[in-house]
């Protein structure tokens, strides 16, 4: 098959963090199809290179990249960005496609959701197959976790253009479980869909695991069972049930926290804690850098809010990043719960309540070190097991060729 994959935010690993649908896309090609990759250079997460060409044009992994020259943002919430997705669009629309080969299949990959309109516009053009595949839910996640209205402007045309592309699509590909849920709420109706989860690259992870520097080493302590966080400390990531327990938990002598990161509130964090000596805040450290530091700890925490996008479960790569390392997790997490409890690899508390997620951390304190570990490894072999984007590309293909009936004789 010829695969095209267009999403803005789709940097292969040399110019920063390695994008999922580009594993995807590498995994394709080993499969024996062809991929052409369209994407873009405004992208908070890449760094790519100066080049007065609107449209760039290279292979990687055999991957054959497209990436367009495109209007930079510097905050990830500003109007900006939004002016970054249309020029993008733009950008698309305005492409030659005379020398590249015509696609089977159109796999439009969102954020920007708006790619789905030139998506759709191939799909008529080609007569291909269209598949809309959705990381983060627009608008709906804007709105509960943003706190924008659901009658502002902006929230208004990304509904539409959602509505839009669950109407067009051929298949619908959600990496949470239970998108199908929020595609019969807007809908009123049942679409194809199957659940792609993240998942891992095996070469990028095993160069990764172990590099760590000697400022991070020197900053944990000795003879301490460490709970640790790696992430942003914003707003979103609703750590403040996390810092009140480091509070009350200041006169255990067994437990030492730590966390590495940065964001708007994580100087609030600081100040609330100064004084204790039992927290360490690391800076934000490099991508590479973060398994090495899972893999000092003993035991790991993440959080989200109490939002009602999480019923349709979590796409997170922390929770694969976590469970690689080996380390059991404690999740203030109210929504679909998937992968923590199919490997019995850590606990669920409900987000915003202080005394059970103190009570879930004395527990993992007081477990036996056997059974803490075991815990931790049964997330490990999980993760291994059923998240490698080689796995997850296999079953990608099944499904397309289920939806294109490609290999029917």
């Amino acid at each position: 098959m010829n695969i095209w994959c267009i999403s803005k935010y789709a940097s292969p690993p040399k110019y920063g963090v390695g994008a999922r649908i580009f594993y995807l896309a590498k995994e394709f090609v080993a499969s024996g199809h062809k991929v052409v990759l369209l994407t873009s250079d405004s992208n908070h997460l890449a760094q790519y290179p100066s080049t007065e060409s609107k449209y760039n044009f290279e292979e990687v992994d055999g991957v054959n990249f497209i990436w367009t020259k495109n209007k930079k943002y510097s905050k990830t919430a500003s109007i900006s960005r939004v002016l970054s997705w249309f020029d993008f669009e733009y950008s698309l629309f305005k492409l030659q496609r005379k020398d590249i080969v015509a696609p089977d299949v159109i796999i439009v990959s969102s954020l920007s959701l708006l790619s789905i309109v030139y998506g759709y516009f191939l799909k008529r053009k080609y007569r291909a197959k269209l598949i809309l595949e959705i990381r983060d839910i627009w608008p709906l996640t804007l709105v509960e976790e943003g706190g924008v209205s659901k009658f502002h402007p902006l929230a208004v045309f990304l509904s539409l253009v959602e509505k839009f592309g669950y109407k067009k699509s051929d298949l619908i590909v959600g990496t949470m479980p239970r998108l199908d849920l929020h595609i019969k709420e807007i809908l009123g109706k049942e679409r194809p869909f199957f659940c792609s989860p993240l998942g891992f690259d095996e070469t990028v992870m095993a160069r990764r695991e172990y590099l760590i520097s000697k400022k991070i080493l020197e900053g944990f302590p000795s003879g301490k069972l460490i709970v640790g966080y790696a992430g942003s400390m914003g707003i979103s990531n609703n750590l403040d049930s996390f810092i009140k327990c480091i509070i009350e938990l200041k006169d255990n002598d067994r437990v030492h926290f730590m966390l590495v990161g940065s964001g708007d509130k994580r100087e609030q964090f600081e100040a609330l804690l100064s004084g204790q000596d039992n927290v360490t805040f690391l800076d934000k450290i490099q991508p590479d850098f973060v398994p090495g530091f899972l893999n000092l700890c003993d035991v790991l925490y993440l959080s989200t809010h109490d939002s009602i996008v999480w019923k349709f479960g979590q796409s997170m790569n922390k929770v694969v990043e976590y469970m690689y390392s080996g380390k059991p997790i404690i999740a203030s997490y109210s929504g679909y719960r998937s992968m923590l409890n199919e490997a019995d690899s850590g606990v669920f508390v409900q987000p915003n309540n202080v005394s059970l997620l103190r009570s879930a951390i004395q527990k993992m304190i007081n477990l036996p070190e056997k059974e803490r570990i075991e815990m931790g490894l049964r997330g490990r072999q999980w993760i291994k097991q059923n998240r490698t984007y080689k796995k997850l590309a296999i079953e990608y293909l099944r499904e397309i060729k289920l939806m294109n009936n490609f290999g029917e004789n």
